[in-house]
């Protein structure tokens, strides 16, 4: 079976890609919406959801594509589909001035709903951390 694809697209209340790039880019920054703790060892990056002594959940993942303040793309290393991927992108918007947030990410039709809710979960952490 195929996974399906979906886009979410969040304006951020920021100017400057300056600011966001590293957001989507970095262990740091990715550290501070996505998950609790990323490393990263070239195009591997090492997420980690709960602390170590608990339940928790480790994955990783592969950078496939990187335009430094458009776009990063990585591969989950256990997904059985090979053409699924996740990106995070930026886009400037002409009526507002600012920078649109585009996310793509993939699922099977029964976990749509519950990786939205992931999405929006990551993107209210995002606006919590950051003011974004």
């Amino acid at each position: 079976m195929k996974k399906q694809k979906i886009h979410i697209e969040k304006e951020l209340k920021c100017k400057s890609s300056n600011i966001i790039w590293p957001l989507l880019s970095t262990p740091e920054g990715l550290m501070k919406w996505i998950a609790d703790d990323v490393k990263r060892d070239g195009d591997q990056l090492t997420f980690r959801w709960g602390e170590l002594w608990t339940r928790h959940e480790i994955r990783t993942a592969e950078v496939r594509e990187e335009v430094k303040g458009e776009r990063i793309r990585f591969v989950w290393d256990d997904d059985d589909d090979k053409e699924a991927f996740w990106e995070l992108g930026l886009e400037w918007s002409d009526i507002t001035g600012d920078f649109i947030l585009l996310i793509t990410d993939f699922a099977y039709d029964e976990d749509l709903d519950s990786l939205s809710d992931i999405w929006d979960q990551n993107l209210e952490q995002l606006h919590m951390n950051t003011g974004l």
